[in-house]
């Protein structure tokens, strides 16, 4: 069974978006086994300098590369990634399962963003939209298009 790695900074406070990680998480395990891996956002002050957002990307990118499972295929969620249909991000998924990749692990940055090296680790750069999300709220949007992919790939109902 594939293995879904979400390695994410920081962690989901509102209870209404942990409960929808978990709905779609539980939706998943059917298809998947999900690990979350969250790792420790950098504390900055009310009106952090450029340097001092720098520095706590640099921290988070290490505590990301260190955790990051390094026989998988890894995504990048970042803005100035490609953007993908539905479609075309159920197949990418199945191409990577296909092409002997037990893992795939998608990163998500803190508020400020992601260290390039994180970036530049990565097997694809994802945008999920133009748009701006939070952080936090990126892990159900994330979940839901994982979970939509499976359905895709399977003829399930869900996606139509």
């Amino acid at each position: 069974m594939l293995q879904i790695n979400i390695l994410h900074v920081g962690n989901i406070k509102d209870l209404y978006l942990a409960d929808a990680v978990s709905e779609y998480e539980k939706r998943l395990s059917a298809s998947c086994k999900i690990r979350n891996v969250e790792i420790k956002e950098e504390k900055l002050p009310e009106n952090p300098s450029e340097g001092e957002i720098s520095q706590a990307l640099r921290r988070e990118g290490d505590r990301l590369l260190a955790s990051l499972p390094a026989k998988s295929y890894k995504i990048a969620l970042c803005v100035e990634g490609t953007e993908l249909s539905s479609e075309a991000f159920s197949k990418k998924l199945s191409a990577a399962a296909v092409s002997g990749y037990s893992e795939i692990s998608f990163i998500i940055g803190s508020s400020f963003g992601m260290d390039e090296r994180v970036k530049r680790a990565a097997d694809l750069r994802l945008s999920v939209s133009r748009m701006t999300f939070p952080h936090r709220l990126m892990r159900v949007i994330l979940l839901e298009q994982i979970y939509r992919a499976f359905m895709i790939s399977s003829g399930g109902k869900y996606h139509k």
